[in-house]
């Protein structure tokens, strides 16, 4: 690694488009991708783990179907960004389940966040217990997510297309 940056090559790149597509992808389907033995492919993903490029392995869950039917984009701004006080409210947002992702940003905002509920008045308790009873939230602004258009956490790795990359 240079600078945090891992040193890839394309087949590197070809297996970490494969998986974020489906981390389910049979290691024969990927030695074929790749052009690599099963057991090379096997050494090369160990490898990526242990290197940390592949942080998690994860399962996408349909939030409707496990009745969380609303998402919201939440901008925080906080009253004082000391170092204890952002990490206090990392902390807090990290250990609650309906944020789904958090984003230390510039701007007007201090924090952005996702969060998911199951109706407005589950979202308001939320936003009990994350904001109103926090004395170093400012304020937040709220948006309601209307149409889910793009959802993931895929990163691109250079490879056009991994299924013909061979």
């Amino acid at each position: 690694m240079n600078n945090g940056q891992a040193d890839l090559d394309d087949t590197d790149r070809i297996l970490l488009a494969c998986l974020q597509s489906n981390a389910r992808t049979a290691l024969d389907r990927l030695a074929e991708a790749t052009g690599l033995s099963a057991a090379s492919v096997q050494r090369r993903l160990k490898r990526l783990r242990q290197a940390g490029v592949i942080e998690r392995e994860i399962v996408v869950v349909d939030p409707i179907a496990v009745g969380q039917t609303m998402s919201f984009i939440v901008l925080v701004e906080l009253e004082r960004e000391r170092l204890h006080e952002l990490d206090a409210f990392r902390r807090k947002v990290r250990a609650e389940p309906q944020v789904q992702q958090t984003y230390y940003i510039t701007g007007e905002a201090d924090f952005a966040l996702v969060c998911t509920a199951r109706d407005m008045a589950n979202f308001e308790e939320l936003t009990h217990r994350l904001f109103f009873e926090d004395r170093n939230v400012r304020r937040f602004r709220t948006s309601v997510v209307m149409d889910r258009t793009k959802v993931g956490l895929e990163i691109p790795s250079g490879i056009v297309d991994p299924e013909n990359a061979n």
